[in-house]
Protein backbone atom coordinates (compact mmCIF):
# COMPACT_ATOMS: atom_id res chain seq x y z
CA UNK A 1 0.00 0.00 0.00
CA UNK A 2 1.27 3.48 -0.91
CA UNK A 3 -1.56 5.85 -0.02
CA UNK A 4 -2.39 5.35 3.64
CA UNK A 5 0.83 3.58 4.61
CA UNK A 6 1.53 6.42 7.07
CA UNK A 7 -1.41 8.26 8.69
CA UNK A 8 -0.92 11.26 10.95
CA UNK A 9 -4.02 12.39 12.85
CA UNK A 10 -4.55 15.81 14.41
CA UNK A 11 -7.65 16.93 16.31
CA UNK A 12 -7.43 20.38 14.68
CA UNK A 13 -5.31 22.07 12.02
CA UNK A 14 -5.46 25.33 10.11
CA UNK A 15 -5.42 23.33 6.89
CA UNK A 16 -4.25 19.82 6.09
CA UNK A 17 -2.59 21.05 2.88
CA UNK A 18 -0.74 23.79 4.75
CA UNK A 19 0.35 21.30 7.41
CA UNK A 20 1.58 18.85 4.78
CA UNK A 21 3.50 21.63 3.02
CA UNK A 22 5.19 22.73 6.25
CA UNK A 23 6.06 19.14 7.11
CA UNK A 24 7.71 18.62 3.71
CA UNK A 25 9.87 21.70 4.25
CA UNK A 26 11.20 20.14 7.44
CA UNK A 27 11.79 16.60 6.19
CA UNK A 28 10.77 14.18 3.45
CA UNK A 29 7.79 12.10 4.51
CA UNK A 30 7.05 8.62 3.13
CA UNK A 31 5.08 8.65 -0.09
CA UNK A 32 1.40 8.19 0.58
CA UNK A 33 1.51 9.93 3.96
CA UNK A 34 -1.96 11.10 5.00
CA UNK A 35 -2.44 14.20 7.14
CA UNK A 36 -5.92 13.77 8.66
CA UNK A 37 -7.89 16.05 10.97
CA UNK A 38 -11.31 16.39 12.59
CA UNK A 39 -11.43 20.15 12.09
CA UNK A 40 -9.78 22.86 9.99
CA UNK A 41 -9.72 26.43 11.25
CA UNK A 42 -8.77 27.74 7.81
CA UNK A 43 -9.61 24.99 5.34
CA UNK A 44 -8.69 25.80 1.76
CA UNK A 45 -10.85 25.31 -1.31
CA UNK A 46 -10.38 26.19 -4.96
CA UNK A 47 -9.72 29.77 -6.08
CA UNK A 48 -8.87 30.89 -2.54
CA UNK A 49 -12.28 29.92 -1.19
CA UNK A 50 -12.71 28.52 2.30
CA UNK A 51 -13.71 24.90 2.85
CA UNK A 52 -16.36 24.68 5.56
CA UNK A 53 -16.71 21.58 7.68
CA UNK A 54 -18.36 20.87 11.03
CA UNK A 55 -16.00 19.37 13.61
CA UNK A 56 -15.81 15.58 13.57
CA UNK A 57 -18.49 15.20 10.91
CA UNK A 58 -16.55 14.80 7.68
CA UNK A 59 -13.37 13.55 6.03
CA UNK A 60 -10.64 16.19 5.85
CA UNK A 61 -7.18 15.07 4.83
CA UNK A 62 -4.24 15.57 2.52
CA UNK A 63 -2.10 12.97 0.75
CA UNK A 64 1.58 13.49 -0.04
CA UNK A 65 2.76 11.93 -3.31
CA UNK A 66 5.98 11.94 -5.33
CA UNK A 67 4.70 11.30 -8.87
CA UNK A 68 8.08 11.61 -10.59
CA UNK A 69 6.94 9.59 -13.62
CA UNK A 70 4.20 12.13 -14.42
CA UNK A 71 5.37 14.88 -16.77
CA UNK A 72 4.28 18.48 -16.34
CA UNK A 73 2.18 18.19 -19.51
CA UNK A 74 0.28 15.31 -17.90
CA UNK A 75 -0.03 16.60 -14.34
CA UNK A 76 -3.83 16.71 -14.62
CA UNK A 77 -3.69 12.91 -14.46
CA UNK A 78 -3.16 13.30 -10.71
CA UNK A 79 -6.47 15.13 -10.42
CA UNK A 80 -8.10 12.47 -12.57
CA UNK A 81 -7.07 9.50 -10.45
CA UNK A 82 -7.94 11.25 -7.19
CA UNK A 83 -11.38 12.18 -8.57
CA UNK A 84 -11.95 8.63 -9.80
CA UNK A 85 -10.86 7.15 -6.46
CA UNK A 86 -13.37 9.30 -4.61
CA UNK A 87 -16.06 8.28 -7.10
CA UNK A 88 -15.17 4.60 -6.59
CA UNK A 89 -15.70 5.07 -2.85
CA UNK A 90 -18.94 7.03 -3.14
CA UNK A 91 -20.52 4.74 -5.73
CA UNK A 92 -20.57 1.98 -3.11
CA UNK A 93 -22.89 4.19 -1.06
CA UNK A 94 -24.87 6.53 -3.33
CA UNK A 95 -26.02 6.64 -6.98
CA UNK A 96 -25.34 9.22 -9.69
CA UNK A 97 -21.81 10.29 -8.75
CA UNK A 98 -20.14 12.62 -11.25
CA UNK A 99 -16.98 14.72 -11.55
CA UNK A 100 -17.62 18.41 -12.09
CA UNK A 101 -14.54 19.60 -13.95
CA UNK A 102 -11.95 20.20 -12.85
CA UNK A 103 -12.16 18.58 -9.41
CA UNK A 104 -15.46 18.74 -7.57
CA UNK A 105 -17.49 15.60 -6.93
CA UNK A 106 -21.24 15.81 -7.38
CA UNK A 107 -24.17 13.60 -6.50
CA UNK A 108 -26.97 14.56 -8.87
CA UNK A 109 -26.65 18.38 -8.88
CA UNK A 110 -25.11 18.86 -5.44
CA UNK A 111 -21.49 19.02 -4.31
CA UNK A 112 -20.38 16.32 -1.89
CA UNK A 113 -16.59 16.60 -2.18
CA UNK A 114 -13.82 18.89 -3.32
CA UNK A 115 -10.15 18.47 -4.17
CA UNK A 116 -7.27 20.93 -3.96
CA UNK A 117 -3.99 19.80 -5.53
CA UNK A 118 -0.81 21.76 -4.96
CA UNK A 119 2.22 20.56 -6.93
CA UNK A 120 5.81 21.48 -6.16
CA UNK A 121 7.68 21.71 -9.46
CA UNK A 122 11.43 21.82 -10.02
CA UNK A 123 12.52 22.20 -13.65
CA UNK A 124 10.35 19.83 -15.64
CA UNK A 125 9.67 17.47 -12.73
CA UNK A 126 6.84 17.29 -10.20
CA UNK A 127 8.89 16.96 -7.03
CA UNK A 128 5.87 16.47 -4.80
CA UNK A 129 2.11 16.68 -4.94
CA UNK A 130 -0.11 17.54 -1.99
CA UNK A 131 -3.71 16.51 -2.58
CA UNK A 132 -6.27 17.97 -0.19
CA UNK A 133 -9.61 16.18 -0.02
CA UNK A 134 -12.81 17.18 1.75
CA UNK A 135 -15.85 14.90 1.70
CA UNK A 136 -19.13 15.72 3.42
CA UNK A 137 -20.05 12.66 5.43
CA UNK A 138 -22.33 13.30 8.43
CA UNK A 139 -22.89 17.07 8.28
CA UNK A 140 -26.52 18.08 7.82
CA UNK A 141 -26.48 21.88 8.09
CA UNK A 142 -24.31 24.16 5.96
CA UNK A 143 -23.75 27.89 5.70
CA UNK A 144 -26.22 29.62 3.34
CA UNK A 145 -23.17 31.01 1.54
CA UNK A 146 -22.47 27.55 0.13
CA UNK A 147 -24.62 27.17 -3.00
CA UNK A 148 -25.41 23.47 -3.25
CA UNK A 149 -23.81 21.26 -0.57
CA UNK A 150 -24.87 17.71 0.21
CA UNK A 151 -23.55 14.91 2.43
CA UNK A 152 -23.87 11.16 2.74
CA UNK A 153 -26.11 11.67 5.78
CA UNK A 154 -28.46 13.96 3.84
CA UNK A 155 -28.67 11.49 0.96
CA UNK A 156 -28.92 8.22 2.87
CA UNK A 157 -30.40 9.36 6.19
CA UNK A 158 -27.74 7.27 7.95
CA UNK A 159 -24.62 8.09 9.95
CA UNK A 160 -21.34 6.80 8.53
CA UNK A 161 -18.33 5.92 10.65
CA UNK A 162 -15.63 8.32 9.46
CA UNK A 163 -12.79 6.00 10.46
CA UNK A 164 -14.13 3.15 8.37
CA UNK A 165 -14.94 5.55 5.54
CA UNK A 166 -11.36 6.87 5.53
CA UNK A 167 -9.92 3.36 5.45
CA UNK A 168 -12.12 2.37 2.51
CA UNK A 169 -11.46 5.58 0.62
CA UNK A 170 -7.68 5.27 1.02
CA UNK A 171 -7.84 1.77 -0.48
CA UNK A 172 -9.65 3.12 -3.54
CA UNK A 173 -7.21 6.02 -3.87
CA UNK A 174 -4.25 3.67 -3.56
CA UNK A 175 -5.60 1.45 -6.33
CA UNK A 176 -6.05 4.47 -8.60
CA UNK A 177 -2.56 5.79 -7.85
CA UNK A 178 -1.07 2.41 -8.76
CA UNK A 179 -3.09 2.55 -11.99
CA UNK A 180 -1.40 5.89 -12.71
CA UNK A 181 2.06 4.50 -11.96
CA UNK A 182 1.79 1.12 -13.62
CA UNK A 183 -1.41 0.96 -15.69
CA UNK A 184 -2.90 2.30 -18.89
CA UNK A 185 -3.17 6.08 -18.66
CA UNK A 186 -5.44 6.14 -21.70
CA UNK A 187 -8.01 4.19 -19.70
CA UNK A 188 -7.76 6.74 -16.90
CA UNK A 189 -8.50 9.56 -19.34
CA UNK A 190 -11.42 7.68 -20.89
CA UNK A 191 -12.98 6.84 -17.55
CA UNK A 192 -12.58 10.39 -16.26
CA UNK A 193 -14.27 11.73 -19.42
CA UNK A 194 -17.13 9.25 -19.00
CA UNK A 195 -17.73 10.50 -15.44
CA UNK A 196 -17.89 14.22 -16.28
CA UNK A 197 -20.86 16.13 -14.93
CA UNK A 198 -23.12 17.44 -17.75
CA UNK A 199 -21.10 15.61 -20.42
CA UNK A 200 -22.96 15.33 -23.72
CA UNK A 201 -25.85 17.49 -22.48
CA UNK A 202 -26.70 21.00 -23.62
CA UNK A 203 -26.20 23.52 -20.80
CA UNK A 204 -25.37 27.20 -20.32
CA UNK A 205 -21.82 28.42 -19.68
CA UNK A 206 -20.02 31.75 -19.44
CA UNK A 207 -16.54 32.69 -20.62
CA UNK A 208 -15.02 36.18 -20.75
CA UNK A 209 -18.44 37.62 -19.90
CA UNK A 210 -20.15 35.88 -22.80
CA UNK A 211 -22.96 33.41 -22.05
CA UNK A 212 -23.38 30.53 -24.48
CA UNK A 213 -25.02 27.14 -24.89
CA UNK A 214 -22.73 24.17 -25.16
CA UNK A 215 -22.17 20.55 -24.33
CA UNK A 216 -19.07 19.06 -22.75
CA UNK A 217 -17.18 16.75 -25.09
CA UNK A 218 -14.31 15.74 -22.80
CA UNK A 219 -10.91 17.11 -21.88
CA UNK A 220 -7.55 17.60 -23.54
CA UNK A 221 -4.41 15.76 -22.42
CA UNK A 222 -3.42 18.83 -20.42
CA UNK A 223 -6.78 18.90 -18.65
CA UNK A 224 -8.57 21.70 -20.49
CA UNK A 225 -12.33 21.30 -20.87
CA UNK A 226 -13.69 20.80 -24.40
CA UNK A 227 -17.13 22.28 -25.04
CA UNK A 228 -19.03 22.04 -28.31
CA UNK A 229 -21.05 25.16 -29.11
CA UNK A 230 -24.29 25.47 -31.05
CA UNK A 231 -22.42 26.29 -34.26
CA UNK A 232 -20.64 22.90 -33.93
CA UNK A 233 -17.30 24.52 -33.10
CA UNK A 234 -15.36 23.11 -30.14
CA UNK A 235 -13.57 25.42 -27.71
CA UNK A 236 -11.04 24.49 -25.06
CA UNK A 237 -11.06 26.14 -21.64
CA UNK A 238 -8.35 26.07 -19.00
CA UNK A 239 -9.09 26.30 -15.28
CA UNK A 240 -10.99 29.49 -14.35
CA UNK A 241 -11.71 30.31 -18.01
CA UNK A 242 -15.31 29.02 -18.00
CA UNK A 243 -18.17 29.03 -15.51
CA UNK A 244 -21.13 26.68 -15.27
CA UNK A 245 -24.38 28.68 -15.31
CA UNK A 246 -27.02 25.95 -15.36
Amino acid sequence: MIIGSNIQFYESLQSTNSSASLSLKEKELPEGTVIFTDFQTAGKGQQGKRWESEKGKNLLFSVILYPLSVSLDNQFLISMIISLGICDFLRELVPEVKIKWPNDIYVNNDKIAGILIENSIIGDTIESSITGIGININQEKFSPDIPNPVSLKIITGKDTDTGTALENLLNYLDNRYKQLLYGDRGLIRDEYASMLYQAGEWHTYRSEGIIFKGRIQGITDSGSLKIEKEDSSVSEFAFKEVDYIH
